[in-house]
């Protein structure tokens, strides 16, 4: 497993915005960039730059995930058929850590990775450590019966700050999940505007 650069409040200075949608997002009360020139006024950004930013932001909201590994998925994004954006979106979405923090089961996609490779979770009634795991269409994800009454667990689910997405049916009972389809960006609930097409410019310079 890949370890995470940066903290993730640095992620959301650097760029700005509140990528998660928290409360506790340091954006919520400081709207400019970590540092002493954070505050500095700033420039007419160039086409590359608003192309890495675009990158920086879908790299960062699914845990900051490694230069190497997002160029990999990017690579798979652009061999499928169709609209290679819509193709990266729907690949970072069937991560096995992206859907374990789209049910709910923890609080955030960092917590997510971590539960994942400390073996917390199933599928298809294996045990799987590995985040970046592509989870398929039909697959029951859950929750080990031993860690269904972590306090982390517990908390989640009862978070009111964001809800299930449609394409992935979760019973919160039983904590299980079943990845029903594959979304497009528009299914997605990003917190924030996500420009998937400008990463794909941005790596087919």
């Amino acid at each position: 497993m890949s370890k995470r650069a940066s903290s993730k409040h640095k992620i959301d200075r650097r760029l700005g915005e509140n990528l998660w949608g928290r409360p506790k997002s340091p954006v919520n009360k400081r709207e400019y960039g970590p540092g002493q020139h954070g505050q500095r006024r700033k420039g007419k950004v160039s086409d590359y730059g608003t192309q890495l930013r675009a990158k920086q932001k879908l790299k960062g909201y699914y845990g900051n995930i490694s230069e190497k590994q997002f160029r990999k998925i990017y690579a798979e994004a652009t061999r499928r058929k169709g609209d290679s954006s819509e193709s990266l979106v729907g690949l970072l979405e069937c991560r096995l850590d992206a859907v374990v923090y789209r049910a709910k089961f923890v609080p955030t996609v960092f917590a997510s990775r971590q539960f994942v490779s400390h073996g917390h979770v199933k599928v298809n009634g294996r045990r799987v450590t590995i985040p970046s795991y592509s989870v398929k269409v039909g697959d029951l994800i859950e929750v080990k019966e031993s860690s269904k009454q972590l306090a982390m667990v517990l908390e989640a689910t009862q978070l009111a700050e964001r809800d299930v997405p449609d394409y992935i049916e979760v019973d919160h009972h039983k904590m299980t999940a079943t990845f029903s389809r594959v979304p497009g960006l528009a299914d997605v609930p990003y917190p924030v505007q996500m420009e998937p097409n400008l990463v794909v410019e941005f790596y087919s310079r």
